[in-house]
């Protein structure tokens, strides 16, 4: 299935001919786990770059607009597809990664990127990955790999169908980020800029934090809110649930059991430390971050707290210290407006809540239909039509 080209199949660099002393602030940028994750068959966000000189140095390392990009240590069974119309024309992968350019006139890529995605699939490759220390795959492994391919036309009429569903998914994610967005604006509207509801009628004062309206607090972190901490879960004692467990940098499993009750939201206490995350449901929250308790509206704590400069103080690990914390000063406006404030938050919330249902149902779909489709149970004339 891979092209005859030279480098066609080809793992990341060996060694130190690529590490941090190589990267740039722009050039080429580097393929990464980080760009094969997210639901998304490829995320264009949290790149690092080397420059033009550098990837030019690592030519079999470079990848193309219709590469298929495997995780070979860590997680494994991710896989992403470059897309085609990208505007970058070349990319580097990783140490951790593996590129495969197709045979055009034998596969389709977007047939081979669902199905290395299909869950029967990436279970054979977790079962042929070696487990010894961090668990990985070769390329031997993936050069040897065996692939059920249909005809060329069958294959790009799969791929057709289950695109058409990601089409539907993407765009109600863009949706989801104009919502978001339009949350944050009204937030920096009202509160950082002081362009509230009748705010032309206000009057200011002076206050620790400059010039403010009158009848707005000063007000400590500490007095307004308390970082709880969470509670060590080892992966190992998770059961799979319904509950979402959330550390320092969001979502990293799920339980069967909560530690808080939604809504909450989540503070990153160590490694990435001030990252803050709403969870609308009942939650576990795990010993590297925190959850928020407060007779202050948490909606309009959730926008609240990115703002805030947290220090790390641990000089081996970075980390958030509640008491350092607790010293910030924060703005506390009038209750009335942070009742308009967060009705109308909620509101824009529960659009994006619908959203998220209709992608999660989509998804469930897709994946149903998957495995019939690669396996041919599904008649593809009755479901193209």
């Amino acid at each position: 299935m891979a092209a005859t080209k030279r480098w066609a199949l080809n793992g990341g660099p060996f060694g130190s001919k690529l590490s941090t002393k190589h990267y740039s602030d722009s050039g080429v940028p580097v393929i990464r786990g980080t760009n094969l994750s997210g639901g998304t068959r490829f995320s264009f966000e949290d790149f690092v770059w080397v420059s033009e000189e550098t990837a030019d140095e690592l030519l079999p390392n470079n990848a193309h607009p219709g590469d298929l990009i495997f995780t070979q240590r860590g997680t494994i069974g991710q896989v992403g597809l470059i897309p085609v119309d990208s505007s970058f024309k070349r990319f580097v992968i990783s140490q951790s990664q593996m590129k495969l350019t197709p045979d055009k006139s034998q596969t389709d890529a977007l047939f081979l990127y669902y199905y290395f995605s299909d869950a029967e699939t990436v279970s054979k490759i977790k079962n042929l990955a070696f487990a010894a220390g961090v668990p990985h795959i070769n390329l031997e492994i993936l050069r040897n790999f065996e692939v059920i391919v249909p005809p060329l036309a069958d294959q790009r009429r799969i791929a057709g169908i289950l695109a058409a569903y990601d089409e539907l998914i993407e765009n109600s994610q863009r949706r989801i980020r104009i919502l978001e967005s339009m949350a944050r604006a009204l937030y920096r509207e009202w509160f950082v800029h002081f362009r509230f509801p009748g705010h032309e009628k206000q009057s200011r004062v002076s206050s620790p934090l400059g010039e403010i309206p009158e009848g707005w607090d000063v007000k400590k972190l500490g007095d307004v809110l308390e970082l709880n901490y969470g509670k060590a879960l080892k992966k190992e004692d998770r059961r799979e649930g319904q509950f979402c467990v959330y550390g320092s940098s969001g979502v990293i499993g799920m339980h069967d059991r909560s530690l808080v009750r939604g809504p909450g939201i989540i503070v990153g206490r160590k490694g990435n430390v001030g990252s803050v995350f709403w969870c609308d449901d009942d939650f576990f929250v795990i010993d590297t971050a925190y959850f928020v308790t407060s007779s202050l509206p948490l909606r309009f704590l959730f926008y609240v707290l990115p703002s805030l400069n947290f220090i790390n103080s641990d000089a081996a690990v970075p980390g958030l210290s509640r008491n350092q914390a607790y010293t910030l000063e924060v703005l506390v406006p009038p209750s009335p407006l942070l009742r308009k404030f967060c009705d109308l938050a909620d509101s824009l919330e529960r659009q994006s809540q619908v959203l998220q249902r209709q992608i999660n149902n989509l998804r469930r779909t897709r994946d149903l239909l998957l495995p019939r489709l690669l396996s041919g149970q599904v008649e593809l004339e009755t479901e193209a039509a």
